[in-house]
């Protein structure tokens, strides 16, 4: 399969039965919607879990897309759904929530087990590229979801302002307001972990 092909030449042969160009829209994206499922999802595994089924979704939804938007545009909007029904999910499982250390124990049985520090490298073992991503994505993390987003789409995969309201089915007003509370939150939360000396 040629990679010079546009994306809607690539939808095109898709439609008239070429699976090779699909396997292509794969390579092309691949890396891009793990890295958004990544730093929404903030695990791995979920996040390998959300970018199979996006694009187990996308190959059955691919042939009635009718270009209306860029077809970039369009798979991260499905990749943003799946995030969204996950979390959701997550939610209502309370996956991810903790027993604090102190205090009586959950009267529930199925609670959440008490979980401890691990043996690793504590945050100023390093600061190499690596543990300063590290550092970003777990400060992402603790923005609110409605912000994360946004700012993700914006400053990670340099989407438009345009682009991430019609993803999002916002105003390009509000994508712009968010995006500044979002960049003052993601600023106080890297505040706190980051200490004068670790950048000096």
């Amino acid at each position: 399969m040629r990679r010079d092909l546009s994306d809607s030449e690539l939808v095109d042969r898709f439609k008239s039965g070429d699976k090779a160009a699909y396997a292509e829209i794969v390579r092309r994206y691949q890396d891009r919607v793990y890295g958004l499922a990544y730093r929404w999802m903030a695990d791995e595994q979920i996040a390998r879990e959300v970018t199979q089924d996006a694009f187990v979704a996308i190959f059955k939804a691919l042939p009635r897309f009718r270009g209306e938007s860029q077809l970039s545009t369009w798979i991260f909007r499905v990749v943003v759904n799946h995030c969204k029904n996950r979390r959701q999910y997550r939610r209502r499982r309370r996956t991810g929530f903790h027993e604090p250390l102190e205090g009586r124990a959950a009267s529930h049985e199925d609670a959440p087990r008490r979980e401890f520090a691990g043996d690793g490298p504590l945050p100023d073992a390093g600061a190499d590229a690596s543990d300063a991503k590290r550092l970003v994505d777990a400060a992402l993390n603790e923005l609110d979801e409605e912000f994360r987003v946004v700012l993700v789409l914006r400053d990670i995969e340099d989407r438009s302002y345009e682009e991430i309201a019609e993803l999002l089915g916002m105003a390009k007003g509000t994508v712009k307001s968010r995006l500044h509370r979002a960049r003052a939150q993601l600023a106080k939360v890297l505040a706190r972990s980051v200490s004068a000396q670790d950048v000096l």
